[in-house]
């Protein structure tokens, strides 16, 4: 398999930002071949891309297939695939962001949750009639939806 990097995400982030990343500005730069692929982005109001974390170690992909959801102790562990932890075998992420601005090459989202640097693997429209109606989850859900994006 390859994957193909699109572009790069830009914002002043190395770390996990305190407030979480749900005010982050980002700027997601678009390699030129790709330029094209972008047309009509600009009439949706978020999208979703999808990133290559690539700062998840070998070693901690292939040695944790359990973890605290978003590091919280008092959670039991769960196995990664019920989770949006980072460390999984394939270390994609995906984001749903609000999309501010786009400019040539260049989109300024708010909410992506990604380092500096992050390669762009595939961006995608997003909208209301992609998600089913009648969802279900597990109760800590609730609690880490509300402090950690």
């Amino acid at each position: 398999m390859n994957l193909k990097i699109i572009g790069r995400v830009r914002n002043e982030h190395s770390d996990k930002p305190e407030g979480g990343w749900k005010d982050v500005i980002s700027r997601i730069h678009i390699r030129a071949p790709y330029a094209e692929a972008l047309r009509g982005l600009d009439e949706f109001s978020h999208i979703m891309v999808l990133c290559w974390f690539d700062r998840v170690t070998e070693e901690d992909r292939i040695s944790r297939s359990t973890v605290h959801p978003m590091g919280k102790k008092h959670i039991p562990k769960v196995g990664v695939f019920a989770t949006h932890s980072p460390v999984r075998p394939n270390p994609i992420a995906t984001t749903v962001c609000r999309l501010l601005q786009m400019e040539k090459t260049t989109l300024t989202v708010r909410g992506l949750d990604a380092y500096d640097g992050t390669p762009v693997v595939d961006i995608k429209s997003w909208t209301p009639v992609s998600l089913p109606k009648d969802t279900q989850h597990p109760a800590w859900i609730d609690e880490i939806s509300s402090s950690s994006l």
